[in-house]
């Protein structure tokens, strides 16, 4: 991803991921970045920041979503994404 807005270094959390955009009208494939942080001084919220490559995309301009999340939410997601994670490895079916 050339020309991005979020910074990708050695501390980013997945310098690539694949995604997926939909729409009501547009649907593509992409690759992306994922970054979890908090400011640097007096963290306030864990911010988790997406962004797609959308260099040959038309439907969505060059954006980066940042979700502010409190603590307790960041923690929530993060059991959600090792329940699901340990479901793919294991290849069981969500109940």
């Amino acid at each position: 991803m050339s020309n991005r807005l979020l910074s990708v270094t050695a501390h980013t959390t997945l310098d690539y991921v694949e995604a997926l955009a939909t729409g009501y009208e547009f649907e593509f494939d992409s690759v992306g970045v994922v970054n979890a942080t908090t400011d640097r001084e007096d963290p306030t919220a864990v911010q988790l920041q997406i962004e797609l490559d959308n260099r040959t995309e038309e439907h969505v301009p060059k954006h980066v979503v940042e979700l502010q999340l409190e603590p307790d939410q960041a923690r929530t997601l993060a059991g959600e994404l090792e329940d699901h994670a340990a479901r793919v490895e294991d290849g069981t079916a969500d109940t």
